[in-house]
């Protein structure tokens, strides 16, 4: 396939997918300071290795960012997409996808969890990092995550615990908490959202407060054994 295919970014999705705080001149330069570590994130890395795509599975990133999930997971050898609802990420992203030997595993979207680019139960693997938080409509992405998985399909969702005085980076986030400094990164309630899994019809659903490369989390959990 032609690498103009591997990118959809229809004008009329680029202003209603995805959170208020992630728009603007203000994100972008957000996005700039924080550059190294949304490009190479160990939090991701460890993400992608629970959810294991494997050669020739089909796999979504929601809110892949820079892409640096998604990256890894091409190079198991998935055919990834990565689901981003900010122009600007998609630009790198994108530009990241066409440095990479293994690109024509890669697929670059405008998308967002409550809009999923994919056929019904066409997804073996899926993952999201620090965005439970920003979906703007919870049981629509639960409906859209279920529409999409298919069986045997996982499904790995992660927002780090910013407000935990344990997070390597609580000073910057997590004590600005309620202030006009505060980006919006609040833990999502995974219990909350297991229920509305477990409504969709998902089984093997798990949530744990835990640590993830040394950073506390929450996480949910879908298809890898555990169940509650």
């Amino acid at each position: 396939m032609a690498d103009h295919a591997h990118e959809h970014d229809p004008g009329h999705h680029s202003h209603s997918h995805g959170h208020h705080h992630d728009r603007g001149i203000k994100a972008i330069v957000r996005y700039l300071r924080h550059a190294p570590k949304l490009w190479r994130s160990e939090v991701n890395a460890a993400v992608v290795d629970l959810a294991a795509p494997g050669e020739g599975e089909r796999a979504l990133d929601i809110g892949a960012g820079m892409s640096p999930g998604v990256v890894l997971a091409a190079r198991r050898g998935a055919d990834v997409t990565a689901v981003e609802p900010t122009p600007f990420m998609r630009r790198v992203s994108q530009l990241r996808r066409m440095a990479q030997r293994g690109r024509a595993r890669i697929t670059v979207v405008d998308g967002s969890a409550e809009a999923l680019p994919a056929a019904d139960g066409s997804i073996d693997a899926l993952w999201a990092v620090n965005t439970m938080h920003h979906w703007t409509d919870a049981d629509r992405a639960v409906a859209e995550i279920a529409r999409v998985l298919g069986p045997g399909g996982r499904v790995v969702l992660v927002d780090e615990c910013f407000d935990d005085p344990a997070h390597p980076d609580y000073e910057r986030f997590g004590a600005r908490r309620g202030s006009h400094e505060d980006h919006g990164f609040h833990s999502a309630d995974v219990d909350t959202m297991a229920g509305r899994f477990r409504d969709a019809g998902l089984h093997e659903v798990d949530t744990s407060r835990t640590e993830i490369a040394g950073r506390p989390v929450v996480s949910v959990v879908i298809g890898l054994g555990t169940s509650t």
